[in-house]
């Protein structure tokens, strides 16, 4: 967890990102996912907007479907992300718009990043919220900030 946090979501979550990775994150203009397919190889990366919000990583698509890197993200539950100086395996998991909290953060930082969050604040928008969770050894160098 952050210490000093202002988010107490931030106590659920098994791997949370660290000062270093989320500096990292949230100075990348986006990020490159690349989902796990079935049979556990990764689909070309896709270049996506990224914010931190409660000492965690969101992305959100235009809206939900079953296609495309979101739509494999939600079956698979697993990428590969990267940004400048990071890399590392995650979990994906779907918190759409179950918490109005956490919800509210992320549009305050899509609005602060992206300059009034250009069409990613909206309800279709927010229903599409995914959170990114480092995983096993490549938690290790997410905390850590290695490649």
């Amino acid at each position: 967890m952050v210490p000093g946090g202002a988010a107490e979501h931030d106590r659920e979550h098994e791997h949370p990102m660290v000062r270093p990775d989320l500096r990292l994150v949230a100075a990348a203009p986006e990020l490159r996912i690349a989902v796990e397919r079935p049979d556990g190889s990764l689909r070309s990366p896709v270049p996506i907007w990224v914010v931190c919000a409660g000492g965690q990583v969101y992305v959100r698509s235009w809206y939900r479907r079953d296609t495309g890197w979101f739509g494999q993200a939600l079956r698979s539950r697993r990428a590969r992300i990267s940004v400048p100086g990071l890399q590392a395996d995650v979990t994906v998991e779907d918190v759409g718009d179950a918490s109005p909290a956490v919800s509210a953060e992320v549009d305050a930082a899509y609005r602060a990043k992206y300059g009034g969050g250009a069409g990613m604040v909206t309800a279709a928008a927010t229903a599409t919220t995914l959170r990114l969770d480092p995983t096993g050894r490549q938690a290790v160098a997410f905390i850590a900030g290695e490649e």
